[in-house]
This record gives C-alpha cells, structure tokens and sequence, in this order.
C-alpha cells in the first residue's frame, strides 16, 4: 500500500529517474485519500516522536497495526514507529 502524499517525496518529475519508483508503483495499492483517523493517527505519532515531516507520519501511521515500512531513509521513521503499534521499520 502507497498513500498518494509519499509521491511527492519519492518521484523526481523526470520520467528517467522516477522509472524505478514507477515500477514498483505499478505493483502497490496506490490510496489518493488519507481518512480523517489516519492523519489524526499521524499527528500524534508525529507530535510524540518529535521528529519526521508529515509524510513520514501518515507513512506510519497507515502501518499499523503490526506492518513493516521500506524505506531509503529510515532514521525519523524509526523515530515514529516508536510510538506506533508494532510497526517496524527496514532500510533498503
């Protein structure tokens, strides 16, 4: 599953750079609407770890319970899975 919001930090607008993500897009769940809960789940996982934009947040919030994020850059989303139910975190 991929929230609409994490293209903004992950796509380049070059359609050259952005063919790998692309590609894995095409075998995500892609959700274009983030549900009221969800970004209030993110709020306070973000408000708690202290850390992380709000991507990173709705990133882990939408995890939960119990679900495991990918990730280039692992260090805030750590942060907020700290606070999150069972969430882990891996770096690729």
């Amino acid at each position: 599953m991929v929230l609409s919001p994490t293209l903004v930090e992950c796509l380049r607008g070059d359609a050259g750079r952005d063919a790998p993500v692309n590609r894995l897009l095409k075998t995500c769940d892609l959700i274009e609407e983030v549900p009221e809960a969800l970004a209030r789940r993110a709020a306070f996982l973000r408000a708690k770890a202290r850390v992380g934009s709000a991507v990173d947040a709705l990133v882990v919030a939408a995890a939960e319970p119990r679900g495991r994020v990918l990730t280039t850059d692992a260090a805030d989303l750590r942060q907020l899975a700290a606070y999150a139910d069972g969430v882990t975190v891996e770096g690729l």
